[in-house]
């Protein structure tokens, strides 16, 4: 199968990569670099089922060109950072360009399925219970969010109009090998700067389910495969979750350090947009027999192990 993915250059879109070259498809990676990083797939670039192009979703010219003969899209491509919306909300105006301009272009050369890495931040905030896909009314707290829900709106209504197929994937918070930003990057980043002192934003107490990256893509494919309706929303993530002053306590652990002080700036969240507490309800992914290999602790402490051995 010939394969298209946007962002593959990406944390998570590389090693979407990495597992369908694996797989024996060829695969085209769409990546205009901004956040995803040339060396996570250079060891592709000599394989005769690998192309890489470096442009941008909102080359219309570009997109239609590359686009052409393939069987299957995963848009993984996006903003990656959620805080970064409240410094620069513009991003997710290109993120909802980008969007269109891929779904147009499939239209006009009849491609049918789209995989596209959507985001519990669709929920926005939301009360203490596992949250099931129906759940609603969806009004997201962050500009990331909002592109998101932008992009689900998008596909199902060409999904329904030109007889395409999706699916749309909600992640947890993914961690891992590969990661660039996040509570654990920032974390090892501040204590390796100062190893008897850490800032931790907000109160400590926000709570979340971390998927390690593997089980992302793994559930991704797993979805695809068992999921046959014409539009597929799937959360994933794991039936348990961190607390953030918990993860400080994982990172300091595997960094061997001691007496080490936790400090708060305060309020119940680490930036606008951020949401205190969500849990999933991964129900559907169960009942189509996927769950999650690591809880969430496990994927915070197996993530660090991994970041502290590269250069962040």
């Amino acid at each position: 199968m010939n394969i298209f993915v946007t962002g593959g250059a990406g944390f998570i879109g590389s090693h979407l990569v990495d597992q369908l070259i694996q797989d024996g498809h060829a695969v085209t990676v769409y990546d205009d670099l901004s956040s995803g990083k040339q060396e996570f797939i250079e060891h592709h670039l000599d394989n005769n089922n690998f192309t890489f192009i470096h442009a941008d979703l909102v080359d219309t010219k570009k997109l239609i060109e590359s686009l052409q003969g393939h069987d299957v899209v995963y848009h993984i491509a996006a903003n990656p950072d959620v805080r970064l919306g409240a410094q620069q909300p513009v991003i997710a105006k290109k993120d909802m360009l980008a969007i269109y301009n891929l779904l147009d272009t499939m239209r006009r050369h009849d491609i049918k399925q789209i995989i596209f890495s959507s985001s519990s931040t669709v929920y926005g905030e939301t009360p203490p219970q596992p949250l099931p896909e129906n759940y609603g009314p969806l009004l997201p707290i962050s500009v990331y969010g909002a592109a998101k829900l932008a992009a689900e709106g998008m596909i199902s209504s060409f999904c329904h109009t030109f007889d395409m197929q999706g699916w749309i994937f909600r992640f947890a918070n993914i961690v891992g090998e590969r990661g660039t930003h996040g509570v654990i990057v920032d974390f090892i980043k501040k204590l390796r700067n100062d190893p008897k002192h850490l800032e931790i934003l907000g109160d400590g107490k926000q709570k979340k389910p971390y998927l390690y990256v593997k089980d992302c893509v793994d559930a991704m494919l797993f979805g695809c495969q068992h999921a046959q309706d014409q539009i597929n929303v799937l959360n994933l993530g794991c039936d348990t979750a961190t607390q953030v002053t918990r993860i400080a306590e994982i990172v300091v652990e595997e960094m061997g350090l001691n007496d080490v002080t936790f400090s708060y700036t305060g309020g119940t969240r680490g930036w606008k947009g951020d949401v205190p507490y969500f849990q999933l309800d991964t129900t559907k992914m169960k009942k189509l027999g996927w769950t999650a290999t690591y809880l969430s602790d496990d994927a915070v402490r197996e993530t660090t192990k991994v970041l502290l051995d590269t250069n962040l």
